[in-house]
């Protein structure tokens, strides 16, 4: 077992050059992106000035946080109770003070802030609060992230601006749920949320609000008049839906963006060009193959230990993301605090030809191996326009070909890929920042397999499940770090995904922006997530 557990360690501002993780610094490149455009003239010129337009990869399905949206922070539509900083401290939102703490970690006060207002003039109070979390908690609500509220055993208002959670168990990170934003329940209360309009027509306490939405085109938000906090001095912006990384890329090139999230290939080319920034963001964000357990070929453990010894991890940070990211010998980082040493595997195509062997996949026609008739062949999605995840998959399909498993790669629609998740294999992409039970107990605990996007490689292991129910009842860090370390030795003997690598976030701005960072980040980025993460606080280069 790993010492236990020093704190990360952290830069405030993590603007990398893409060749060089060491760096501080971001480096400068070329010619000056345009802004939205305006009317012309002296008022145009002030509106372009403080107006941005940013490509990103994919929208939301839902801008109400009754579903999950913005569950883990930086929507620029509402706040939470609390918030976090640069460095993924947690700080005072909407609460005053980081909250009260007692019975043992059983009870969580929070005291409101006075004078906050949604955006059509109504004031928030403690009911709003205990409605959001009321409403989420319910089974009839659809809300995916259920389980990561399971120690809440009660919500309820004391007077109109103190709220008190009483919990199942004692949680340890439990103040960090609390960033979920609140939405009001004189709008929300009379719908349904599930469908009600409120899921694209979204009212929040936030510093901007949403003036529209065209699905798979854009989003448009202005700076909201009854904002709290400081007036932002970028007045408006817009986030373009840009599916294909190329058209990203190109549409930056262009002037037509100010900024886009692109992969390391294409944000490499902006490299020399002055008047633009690239910015580096590590994270938790991993990809990795789900491998189902119900698959024919997929379900057999010696299969899947095979492909985790097949993978050449190195090759794919050299060549796929150019060095902008790490192996994934699990779902932690291995920089992580909570990483458990030791378990790194070499790319060892003898050993898994030596699995394959023992367990009876022996050497067929066309070089692909067969046990019992059934050949060791099956498909591998991945989602169409995700170069990145498109290159791991044909890089990963390489190397199982090398010990005589044939993985055939395919793209298609989210859409399309879904109703197969429960058979098939997927290239996908998982990691959630601020504490391992955030991201490890919907991806692995078998009571959530097949719920929605959770546990998609349908995984069960008893005692993943224990050690998965200890970590997060536990407050002790021995006891937690203990837990979480049984939990990554398991995947190594019985693996439900192969971890490929976790890779880093690049981003390329014009920079005529001050105080622009970027924070550790988690699986979905672009559009929460980015140095637009605190748009809010950025201001004009004099």
């Amino acid at each position: 077992m790993t010492a236990r557990r020093t704190r990360w360690t952290r830069r405030t501002d993590r603007r990398l050059p893409i060749r060089s993780a060491a760096a501080a610094v971001a480096f400068a490149a070329g010619a000056t992106a345009c802004s939205a455009p305006s009317d012309g003239g002296k008022d145009g010129a002030a509106e372009a000035a403080g107006s941005v337009v940013i490509g990103v990869a994919s929208e939301p399905d839902t801008l109400s946080p009754l579903l999950g949206y913005g569950k883990d922070g930086n929507s620029k539509i509402f706040d939470g109770l609390l918030a976090r900083d640069t460095d993924l401290e947690l700080k005072p939102a909407l609460a005053t003070a980081l909250p009260k703490v007692t019975d043992g970690g059983r009870t969580y006060t929070y005291t409101l802030r006075e004078g906050v207002r949604f955006s059509d003039g109504e004031p928030l109070t403690a009911e709003d609060v205990v409605f959001t979390y009321r409403t989420i908690l319910d089974e009839k609500t659809n809300n995916t992230a259920r389980s990561e509220l399971d120690a809440v055993k009660s919500v309820r208002a004391s007077g109109d601006d103190t709220v008190v959670f009483t919990l199942e168990y004692p949680y340890a990170p439990f103040a960090a749920r609390t960033v979920l934003p609140i939405v009001p329940e004189h709008v929300a209360g009379g719908q349904d949320p599930n469908t009600g309009d409120f899921n694209t027509q979204p009212v929040g306490t936030g510093p901007y609000v949403l003036t529209d939405w065209s699905k798979g085109e854009k989003l448009g938000f202005k700076a909201n008049p009854h904002y709290w906090g400081a007036r932002p001095a970028v007045k408006s912006f817009t986030m373009a839906v840009i599916a294909d990384d190329n058209v990203r890329a190109t549409r930056l090139r262009s002037g037509d963006l100010d900024g886009a999230v692109l992969p390391p290939n294409l944000a490499a080319t902006f490299q020399k060009d002055a008047g633009r920034r690239t910015y580096r963001a590590r994270s938790y964000d991993f990809r990795a193959v789900t491998l189902p357990t119900s698959g024919k070929v997929t379900g057999d453990r010696a299969i899947r230990r095979a492909l985790d010894a097949a993978v050449d991890r190195q090759a794919m940070v050299d060549r796929i993301l150019d060095g902008a990211g790490r192996p994934a010998y699990g779902p932690l980082p291995v920089d992580d605090p909570w990483y458990e040493g030791g378990i790194e595997r070499p790319h060892d195509l003898a050993a898994a030809e030596r699995i394959l062997d023992e367990a009876g996949w022996k050497p067929g026609s066309g070089g692909v191996r067969a046990k019992d008739g059934q050949r060791a062949s099956f498909t591998l999605y991945y989602p169409s326009g995700d170069k990145v995840r498109q290159d791991h998959a044909l890089a990963y399909a390489s190397d199982a070909t090398k010990t005589g498993i044939e993985v055939k790669v395919e793209g298609a629609t989210w859409e399309v890929i879904e109703p197969r998740m429960k058979s098939d294999a997927v290239l996908a992409g998982f990691g959630s920042v601020g504490d391992p039970d955030f991201g490890l107990y919907t991806l692995l605990h078998s009571s959530l397999a097949g719920d929605g996007y959770n546990n998609m490689a349908h995984y069960a292991n008893p005692a993943v499940d224990e050690a998965l129910d200890a970590g997060r009842r536990d407050q002790a860090p021995h006891r937690r770090g203990a837990a979480y370390d049984r939990i990554q030795q398991a995947l190594v003997d019985d693996p439900g995904y192969t971890f490929l690598t976790h890779i880093d976030h690049l981003y390329v701005l014009a920079d005529r922006w001050e105080g622009l960072t970027t924070q550790l980040e988690p699986h979905e980025h672009g559009f929460a997530s980015g140095p637009w993460w605190n748009i809010e606080d950025w201001r004009p280069k004099k």
